[in-house]
């Protein structure tokens, strides 16, 4: 017995020695916890590195979020009594009456895990909420990127579960509680939570996915927001909204159960589930958003350290009705199992981006082939030839001649242009070898402008890639994007201005309301003179109004004025058709991602109904507004002239003397 004793006397020596060293080094890492606390509880409520991208439409609308969006300060008396019970009774039932750490959750956690067959400390945690807060604040460490590579680096050691940082945990939550009230320590878990979608905080998720306040959350949507907790990328409603109604269904219970709400209350609530508003259940403008994001200044979108709105250009109803015509034609009109791709621009003749259709499925962050896809523009590239012509006071029934051409190119040797149909047609008006997209009319006349010309006219327009310096210029052997094509043949029905296309017309601080800075217009210097552009434009008309113009197919079933030109290139590999109405101009590409040649496809065809479908649904129950164009007065049988190294005559589209057929041909270098 005096054995027993002295070995219990022993044990209990070690053992209150060991535990009043471990509370005195617990008292003293509380302390140290607290003192690092400060008194000002907003300090701790916005725990972002950087801020948020909220976009609004042409109309006001919210319609995309970029980064972590954050609700704004607000404190759990101002959210629904709904939201705080539904925290509570999934998170931390007996939150009101522990002291920051529940040993009894934490061993059910432990004896839950090793049920599971799962390590102790691997699965369940059983945190209170305290702890939950610890974990948000990160045991006060400040995000630093010396130390973390990126901010998910440093929220994931943030969240790290080892027995080393629950222990580091127990400390912080005692002084979280010594220093705090509850409802401040509730405070801080409303604003620092993530809750997926990039939403911070509550009050930022509820607007997020229902459109309102927290403040006024009932039951239902409640529950979804508390059921997030557990996985909010898992369980976000903008993934999956049935798998997020069934999570909030459990909450839903916990809070019956806890006596939160009544049997009628629970009722309703489980029956209607909560459902996201509009704005959240929509993906329209995905491509559009991340364009805006690259072109605005760094500052403030990409790096903002500030909450941010923006003021798009965005029309959502021309962006789904251009979604929807893309779909529409690849679902009825293309083979099943094509890889071809397609994209779309609508755009204001100022320059102000309308929609964009960057492919036929939208990825976050993925390939945007309006913007970034550099191909090359084919016959789309003609009206900048004749542009430039028009500008040098050619008339549309001036002739060209369409007959074998070969001209000699240093370093290169012979080039000899063909045809598409691989015909000659002979001598034709300016506006005919336009409207059949002849390249040998093309080539003749760009050899006669000066080919340096040309590719400054073109440059001007806002076709910036390098423009090839060989006489196959004219005929699209340059690359550009969608976007630079669409902008350029703005310029063209705005009057002959330049046009730099723009996204955005406002760029505001979260709460201010003076913008930080502001677009008006895309509009430029002039490029070539409006009556030339006027002319221009009638000539591209008869692509598609004339019997013989290669865009037939894009003609408007209302009778509303169209102008626009086909594009194919080599094994037609790209396939393009722009066009314009005078409320909007249309750009459409098609081609392969590998650039492989697509199947039977031109630019009178797909796209060309492509750009009818998109802008029949665009201009449905809009006024009937003519082209801005001059139609020219037809010659009947006045004396032709000839223009001297101009490369066409001009007079009529009738017979010609076999003289100036010869100086014509002398004068264009045909063989």
């Amino acid at each position: 017995m005096r054995l027993i004793r002295w070995v219990f006397r022993l044990i209990w020596g070690i053992a209150w020695r060991g535990a009043l060293a471990v509370a005195l080094v617990m008292a003293a890492a509380t302390f140290y916890f607290y003192t690092t606390l400060p008194s000002d509880l907003t300090d701790l409520l916005d725990g972002r590195a950087r801020g948020s991208v909220t976009m609004l439409d042409a109309d006001g609308q919210v319609f995309a979020w970029r980064g972590e969006t954050f609700g704004g300060y607000t404190t759990s008396d101002q959210v629904s009594e709904n939201l705080v019970h539904a925290i509570v009774a999934t998170e931390d039932r007996r939150f009101y009456w522990h002291m920051g750490v529940s040993p009894r959750g934490i061993l059910g956690a432990i004896m839950s895990n090793i049920a599971a067959g799962r390590g102790p400390f691997r699965g369940a945690g059983g945190s209170t909420i305290t702890q939950q807060v610890a974990k948000l604040l990160c045991l006060g460490r400040p995000y630093d990127p010396d130390t973390w590579a990126t901010e998910a680096e440093y929220e994931s050691d943030c969240r790290e579960g080892t027995v080393w940082r629950k222990i580091q945990e127990l400390p912080y939550a005692f002084a979280l509680e010594l220093h705090y009230t509850k409802a401040d320590i509730l405070t801080i878990y409303f604003n620092r939570a993530f809750l997926g979608a990039g939403s911070r905080g509550f009050e930022a998720a509820s607007q997020r996915y229902f459109g309102h306040s927290a403040a006024t959350l009932n039951p239902a949507e409640a529950a979804m927001l508390a059921g997030l907790l557990v996985a909010p990328s898992y369980y976000a409603p903008t993934r999956n909204l049935e798998r997020a109604q069934e999570r909030a269904a459990v909450v839903l219970g916990l809070m019956h159960e806890q006596g939160y709400l009544t049997d009628a209350e629970y009722e309703h609530a489980r029956t209607h589930p909560a459902t996201l508003h509009d704005a959240a259940d929509r993906s329209t403008g995905g491509f559009f958003a991340d364009w805006v994001m690259q072109t605005g200044p760094a500052w403030l979108t990409r790096d903002t350290t500030e909450d941010v709105r923006i003021q798009t250009t965005l029309d959502q109803h021309i962006q789904q009705q251009a979604e929807a015509a893309v779909a529409d034609i690849f679902a009825t009109r293309v083979r099943e199992g094509s890889t071809a791709e397609a994209a779309v621009l609508v755009m204001s003749a100022d320059g102000a981006v309308r929609a964009m259709v960057g492919g036929r499925s939208y990825v976050p962050g993925g390939f945007n082939r309006a913007t970034q896809a550099l191909r090359q523009t084919g016959s789309a590239f003609k009206p900048f030839v004749y542009a430039l012509a028009m500008d040098d006071g050619y008339q549309p029934y001036d002739l060209v001649d369409d007959s074998p051409l070969t001209i000699n190119v240093p370093g290169s040797g012979p080039w000899t242009p063909r045809n598409y149909t691989n015909d000659f047609l002979g001598y034709m008006t300016l506006v005919e070898a336009l409207a059949r997209s002849q390249n040998i009319p093309a080539v003749r006349i760009s050899e006669a402008m000066g080919r340096e010309r040309v590719r400054q006219a073109a440059n001007a327009f806002g076709l910036h890639s390098d423009l090839a310096e060989g006489p196959s210029l004219a005929l699209g052997s340059s690359e550009a994007t969608l976007l630079d094509m669409t902008a350029a043949f703005s310029g063209i029905l705005n009057g002959g201005s330049a046009v730099r296309p723009y996204g955005f017309t406002s760029l505001t601080l979260a709460g201010e309301s003076t913008p930080l800075m502001t677009i008006g217009s895309g509009i430029g210097e002039r490029v070539i003179s409006a009556d030339a552009a006027q002319r221009l434009i009638w000539m591209m008309s008869q692509v598609i109004e004339a019997p013989y113009g290669t865009g037939r197919r894009a003609r408007l079933p209302d009778g509303r004025q169209a102008a626009g030109k086909t594009g194919t290139t080599t094994s037609a590999r790209d396939a393009w058709f722009v066009g314009f109405t005078a409320d909007y101009v249309v750009g459409v590409w098609m081609g392969n991602d590998d650039n492989s040649p697509l199947t039977g496809v031109t630019g009178g065809g797909l796209p060309a109904d492509i750009w009818r479908e998109v802008m029949t649904r665009i201009s449905a129950g809009t006024p009937l507004h003519p082209l801005p164009m001059i139609v020219p007065r037809r010659p009947d049988l006045e004396p032709p002239t000839t223009r001297g190294a101009a490369g066409a005559t001009q007079g009529t589209g009738g017979s010609l003397s076999d003289t100036v057929m010869g100086i014509l041909n002398g004068i264009l270098g045909g063989n």
